[in-house]
């Protein structure tokens, strides 16, 4: 579904206005929290354009803030040699926009493509009392669940931020962060008055509604299923929390199949506006892919001495521009990829690890290999049909370009009914129930091999004969099921639940970054090309945004990324997590 073309004309009005806006109020001071004339007031617009800004701010904020968890757990590269300097505070301001209050500029992303936010929370308080004095309790609910997902989210990568007393206006231009456990208190709390307002009549429904389409069912099953998340990420210093679990697992009231699944749908539209999948966006340009897939993770996905026991998702995910990668297939090569002539690092050599280049035309780089970029944005390998929409691999190997494969029309994954039974895969292995994670995890494969498989028909252009049949699916469920039950340790059974997990969080590393951290699984992932201690520890918790700290006296810049969000009670870097 086109999400924004029925908002085209609203959207257009918000961006008149705002432009407008620019040009006549005085300068702002950005992101110190406080009431910012370049944006809509409550008497300037209505409760379904704040609605819709919410919304649409969320699929952005969810995108970027999974792109940056994949990064550093090997789902995605990274593209820094080590954890102490790959993300500067400035990296995090355009989240930190989105996710309070915008000052009406544009920020670029990692690739340097600009992206404007309205800011969810400061729309969510707008809307809120426009939404009771009128009894628009479903616009209210949406908007709550949404505040509750972003607001345990920035705990989970921050740590302690302002949230009691952010959004006061010129009541308070400084407040103080809050502990990260009161924080996840509120959002429990919201997720609880959403379900409750979700359940109330109401005047008037959203005008658009890019999640469910009206379904308040389904968004009370999305808060219950945010709600298991909550408990599960803070299981560690919550001795309740797997007792609040296994109690919605008990009431059944939460995603359990795809067409439950919490997702945000991107367009087709190149420009006015760009709503297409950023990944299609960054990557479906004039001069080719920008980004590089992970090796780790393309080589997890296949098996070079036989393509044919290769992860039914892997041409979904990867889509070749060659068959021949430098060091592997054809001679090295210095100028297209210059690892081909070095020799891999010895801590990879004694780990095992791939490096530098793989099989059969997977090209992409290794964890923390900053080197330059060559003149190969058609030879590298790009973001295929899932979830980013972009060309099916049929073994065309032809060059990617803008408007190939499914156009950007692809989806952010929020919460998906496969992550579910990860989750419940993780709750029994804690509990020592060996057969529960093995059904979960059987569920868990099955479940996103069947989603992802349905992205091949938004290619139109591709020859679907090389869609993995149902033999060869079944095939590899029961191969990853056999890799469980023949793991000689519960570690080894810990590496083949969190091995798939992170093959079916890719488009949304969120929950890795909180997987890892929680548990230290994968044991498995490829280390930073740079041995440490030169890489620096793990990254516990990202640097504050600088707009937070250079207009916020209230809150100061981290002295190190050691410092754990609230949960996170286990030992420090490097004994943990493991990989660094």
């Amino acid at each position: 579904m086109n999400i924004l073309k029925s908002i085209s004309y609203k959207v257009s009005v918000i961006i008149i206005l705002i432009i407008g806006m620019l040009f006549t109020a005085c300068e702002s001071t950005e992101l110190d929290l406080t009431e910012n004339p370049n944006l809509l007031d409550p008497s300037q617009s209505n409760p379904d354009l704040f609605l819709n800004s919410i919304q649409v701010d969320f699929g952005k904020v969810v995108e970027r803030f999974g792109a940056i968890g994949s990064q550093v757990t090997r789902i995605d590269n990274m593209n820094g040699r080590d954890y102490q300097n790959v993300y500067s505070p400035s990296d995090f301001n355009d989240l930190w926009s989105g996710s309070y209050q915008s000052t009406g500029v544009s920020f670029p992303d990692q690739n340097g493509h600009s992206q404007r936010f309205n800011g969810i929370l400061a729309d969510a308080r707008a809307l809120e009392p426009i939404a009771t004095q009128n009894n628009l309790y479903h616009h209210l609910a949406i908007s709550q669940v949404i505040e509750a997902y972003i607001i345990v989210t920035l705990v989970d990568f921050f740590g302690d931020v302002p949230y009691s007393e952010a959004l006061q206006g010129s009541t308070n231009l400084n407040p103080k962060v809050d502990d990260g456990a009161l924080i996840y208190d509120a959002a429990l709390n919201l997720l609880d008055n959403a379900i409750s307002n979700f359940n109330k009549d109401v005047t008037d429904e959203p005008d658009n509604d890019f999640y469910y389409n009206g379904d308040w069912g389904k968004w009370i099953t999305a808060a219950n299923t945010i709600k298991m998340k909550i408990y599960l990420q803070k299981r560690l210093v919550d001795a309740q929390a797997i007792t609040n679990f296994n109690n919605i697992i008990s009431d059944g009231d939460y995603i359990q199949s795809a067409d439950e699944d919490f997702q945000f749908s991107w367009g087709t539209n190149e420009i006015q506006p760009d709503n297409r999948h950023p990944r299609y966006a960054n990557n479906y340009e004039g001069d080719g892919a920008d980004e590089y897939m992970s090796n780790w993770l393309m080589n997890l996905m296949s098996i070079p001495s036989d393509p044919n026991e290769n992860d039914p998702r892997i041409r979904y995910y990867y889509y070749r521009q060659t068959n021949v990668v430098p060091g592997a297939e054809t001679a090295p090569n210095e100028e297209t990829l210059s690892c081909s002539l070095e020799s891999a690092p010895q801590h990879y050599i004694d780990g095992g690890f791939t490096f530098c280049y793989l099989n059969n035309g997977y090209w992409g780089r290794d964890h923390g290999d900053d080197d330059g970029v060559p003149p190969d944005g058609f030879l590298r390998t790009n973001f295929g049909v899932y979830p980013a929409a972009g060309r099916f691999d049929d073994s065309s190997f032809k060059g990617t370009q803008q408007g190939d494969g499914g156009q950007g029309a692809g989806i952010t994954p929020i919460l998906l009914s496969s992550w579910v039974d990860f989750m419940i895969a993780e709750v029994a292995m804690e509990q020592m129930n060996t057969s529960s994670a093995r059904t979960a995890l059987s569920n868990a494969i099955t479940k996103s091999i069947s989603k992802v498989t349905t992205f091949g028909s938004l290619d139109s252009s591709a020859n679907l004969v090389f869609e993995p049949n149902a033999t060869e699916i079944n095939t590899f469920i029961n191969n990853r099921l056999a890799d469980f039950d023949a793991a000689a340790t519960p570690v080894d059974r810990w590496n083949v639940i969190a091995e798939q997990y992170w093959i079916a969080l890719f488009g949304n590393g969120i929950d890795a970054y909180n997987f890892y951290r929680r548990t230290g699984y994968p044991t498995t992932l490829q280390p930073n090309v740079e041995p440490f201690p030169a890489t620096g520890n793990f990254i516990r918790s990202f640097p504050y945004p600088a707009d937070l700290t250079t207009n916020n006296s209230s809150v100061d810049p981290k002295q190190n990324l050691d410092q754990k969000v609230f949960w996170d009670n286990n030992a420090d870097s490097p004994l943990f997590p493991i990989a660094n």
